[in-house]
């Protein structure tokens, strides 16, 4: 029993020093066109946080604070959806 084990877990693809195989990526190849309202309003709002600071902003805080740190580019930084 325990060797049954021990080669059912060996050829488990979801060990550490094993990659995941490429059909079950957990990112998407493109997003779909059809989205439901909960994902659209999650996404508007990742939309609106990916922009610089107020310029009035960086005068109030006394430019301590220059620039926006979590700014996403649409390649590399992903949402994780």
């Amino acid at each position: 029993l325990a060797q049954a084990i021990l080669a059912q877990s060996e050829s488990s693809c979801y060990r550490v020093h094993r990659p995941a195989p490429a059909c079950e990526a957990l990112v998407p190849a493109a997003m779909g066109s059809v989205k439901t309202f909960k994902l659209k309003k999650h996404l508007a709002k990742k939309l609106n946080m990916n922009r610089p600071l107020p310029q009035w902003f960086r005068m109030k805080t006394g430019t301590k604070i220059r620039y926006n740190k979590f700014r996403r580019h649409w390649r590399r930084g992903k949402i994780g959806l």
